[in-house]
């Protein structure tokens, strides 16, 4: 899988791009965990999205937000790293203009990073929330929620407690015209070990599966 360096807003961002055959294929970026916790675009639940989509037939973009593995610049509290999934999705387009689809896909601390860059980009689809940390950050700019997608989460996460997870799908089902899937994964921790990975990406599939044949917002 090539790596590729691209620009961002303080400077070269470094990611890896998987692109299709089809010049009309789906296109995903996938957006890691907190840069302070450890979090990089190899974390095993960003590495098996990525690979989850590709697998469906997406051209799919991870990178490093800044200040991470080779990208430049440092943590910005959240504002920068928006501003740097911003120019990875401006990057991955510019490559795939003809592509109908377009996703974003999260995992904690990138779950509130994407769903922030949904509310910026009409051209987004889908999305996909694992694990959102709704105790520690706020997603009430999600008002309203512009396209369908699927939140998922453990139910023995502590670090995002499910309980704060199904209050913030209850204020999206309220809003028309958008369908919130909501799935909690029995047992699974914050990160999805062991077995509870598996269970996660078959949920992942079959969800985004479904959309594409659907066709719908």
């Amino acid at each position: 899988m090539p790596e590729v360096i691209f620009p961002g807003p303080e400077g070269r961002l470094e990611g890896r791009y998987h692109p299709q055959k089809e010049k009309d294929a789906p296109i995903a970026i996938v957006l890691h965990p907190h840069p302070q916790f450890g979090g990089t675009m190899n974390n095993k639940v960003v590495y098996n999205l990525h690979y989850a989509f590709y697998n469906m037939g997406f051209t799919v973009l991870r990178f490093n937000f800044r200040g991470v593995g080779r990208s430049q610049g440092e943590y910005d509290q959240g504002v920068g790293e928006l501003s740097d999934a911003a120019s990875a999705l401006d990057y991955l387009q510019s490559m795939n203009n003809n592509s109908k689809h377009c996703w974003v896909a999260g995992f904690s601390f990138g779950a509130w990073i994407g769903m922030q860059l949904l509310m910026r980009r009409p051209e987004i689809t889908g999305f996909i929330s694992v694990s959102p940390p709704a105790n520690m950050y706020d997603f009430s700019f999600l008002a309203p929620c512009p396209s369908s997608g699927l939140i998922i989460n453990g139910t023995a996460d502590r670090v995002a407690p499910p309980a704060d997870t199904t209050a913030l799908v209850g204020k999206l089902h309220e809003q028309k015209g958008i369908t919130i899937t909501h799935t909690e994964v029995e047992g699974a921790d914050h990160f999805f070990q062991g077995e509870h990975m598996d269970t996660l990406m078959t949920n992942v599939t079959d969800y985004v599966k479904r959309r594409l044949t659907e066709n719908t917002r």
